[in-house]
């Protein structure tokens, strides 16, 4: 991470504040907080992103975070555990407050305070305090070694508020935000939309093509954002059509009969099996080794997915560094029946083996469930198997794997910051996300720290590479399938390419809107 890079002129300098249309976007996302010391959400991040500052964020189409609120940051030492930030003169915040190194600070430790289970203070554990020698200057002293800090700050968990303006000890419910990004939150209706003006204040690299942003939410309906998109009555939808009606505009698209365009840009979301290592079935090895036999991800993304994925085959996705194909390498891309009888029959496994497949309806994706369906059907099929899906409310899904209720469940992934390190530490780190009681030491005590600390992200590729080789031969999970990123618009909408890229920032300032006709 580059130190001294200078940051570029925003509004603040003078810039258009968003000459430009304002545009109305919908999704069927949920915004479940307006507090960035809670949501851990993509509904959320999206407003984050575009209502608070953070001190370093990541360009169109790049991975690697430069300069917004700092004009420089970076490592002061070899280690990477002091981090130091000049913040850019004149930062104001949308009411007019002067952006202090104290509200920096302050930011930090009121997300670790409040330790929020939904919110993203998970991702800043490596702080150890922050020191604020003047107005100008943030300084991070670090726990242990983490390169990857940088990209952490630069994501939603690194937004910056306004310390008059929020408790330290207590979220803000009431529905506001206050920040000093490219836009304002105007107001916010829960379940129904959130209006967005662009700041005048804003001080930063970004230009606004814009005057405003009203995004309808759309609560899971996704036939209802289908034909608000089809009959005009919003420019664009973005996360949340159907995976069959993105196919069928696309179909439309083509044919120039939609009146619409289909951008497909790149995305890193995840979806994995989850095995649970202490259930008395699961925890044999040969189980596992079955299922990663039988399952055909092709058909799954061909037939549940209508193409919208793409087969995945390793821990780190494509686009990544350290991405590999440890699992094609080991159980292939087609089924193959013998080898999981086998590998049954290594395990003491006799006749059909009964399995549950355990989901959550909506947190993962409306393709989840009949994606399980299909998987199931694909281990029925063999005749090794009699398996069945079950699912069940997110509540009770949870506590269902934190009582080690399941044997094999799923688990989703839109990572933070687009480095291999969010799609391993998470999962097979200490205190992990995925809760199946598997434990690697060489994992846990070398490969992870040693790829912390190392700056040279391309020089963790080989660490990376290990982790992953190990991963698949141990199969505490089995990766399905790497999304991509949609978004479709009318035809007089453009920039929607300089939104959808690997940093999952959906960026609000980059849309613009032609007059029609």
């Amino acid at each position: 991470m580059a130190a001294g890079l200078l940051a570029g002129c925003g509004m603040g300098d003078g810039e258009s504040a968003g000459t430009g249309e304002p545009i109305v976007m919908g999704m069927t996302d949920e915004i479940a907080a307006t507090d960035p010391a809670s949501g851990y959400d993509p509904g959320s991040w999206l407003l984050f992103n575009n209502v608070f500052q953070s001190l370093i964020s990541f360009p169109r189409g790049g991975t690697t975070p430069q300069p917004e609120a700092a004009k420089s940051c970076g490592f002061q030492d070899e280690s990477s555990k002091v981090y130091r930030c000049e913040l850019q003169d004149g930062l104001k915040f949308s009411n007019g407050n002067d952006l202090t190194s104290e509200d920096v600070a302050y930011s930090f430790r009121r997300t670790l305070k409040i330790n929020d289970d939904n919110g993203p203070a998970v991702m800043l554990t490596s702080i150890k305090d922050i020191e604020t020698p003047d107005d100008k200057t943030v300084v991070f002293n670090l726990k242990y070694p983490d390169a990857t800090f940088p990209m952490k700050i630069a994501s939603g968990a690194g937004s910056i508020v306004d310390h008059r303006e929020y408790e330290m000890d207590k979220l803000r419910t009431d529905g506001k935000a206050v920040g000093s990004g490219v836009y304002r939150l105007d107001s916010y209706q829960k379940g129904r939309q959130a209006e967005f003006s662009v700041n005048p204040d804003y001080k930063g690299p970004a230009k606004v093509q814009n005057s405003g942003m009203t995004m309808k939410l759309f609560q899971g309906e996704q036939a209802a954002l289908k034909k608000a998109l089809v009959d005009g009555e919003i420019d664009l939808a973005y996360r949340g059509l159907a995976m069959k009606d993105i196919a069928d505009l696309e179909t439309a698209v083509s044919e120039d009969k939609a009146g619409l365009e289909v951008v497909e840009g790149t995305s890193a979301e995840v979806q994995h099996l989850v095995f649970n290592l202490d259930h008395p079935v699961v925890g044999k090895a040969g189980v596992r080794e079955a299922i990663a036999y039988l399952v055909d991800r092709s058909a799954l993304v061909r037939d549940v997915y209508k193409r919208t994925a793409k087969p995945l085959y390793s821990i780190v996705p494509a686009g990544i560094t350290g991405h590999n194909t440890a699992f094609f390498d080991v159980y292939g891309d087609r089924p193959q029946r013998d080898k999981a009888e086998e590998a049954l029959r290594s395990a003491g496994i006799e006749g059909k083996l009964k399995l549950t497949l355990w989901a959550t309806p909506t947190r993962y994706g409306p393709g989840t469930v009949p994606g399980f369906k299909e998987l199931a059907q694909q281990l029925n099929a063999s005749g090794l198997f009699d398996a069945d899906v079950k699912s069940v409310e997110l509540e009770e899904y949870e506590k269902g794997i934190a009582d080690g209720e399941y044997g094999v469940y799923v688990k989703g992934w839109v990572p933070d910051y687009p480095d291999p390190d969010n799609f391993t530490s998470p999962f097979f780190g200490e205190d992990n996300v995925l809760s199946n009681n598997y434990e690697s030491k060489r994992i846990v005590q070398q490969l992870i720290p040693t790829t912390a600390a190392e700056a040279n992200r391309a020089a963790t590729a080989r660490s990376f590479d290990e982790l992953q080789n190990i991963v698949a031969e141990e199969l505490p999970v089995l990766p399905l399938w790497q999304g991509k990123q949609y978004a479709v618009a009318r035809e007089n909408i453009n920039g929607l390419e300089w939104t959808l890229d690997a940093s999952t920032v959906f960026r609000f300032w980059e849309i613009s809107k032609n007059s029609e006709g």
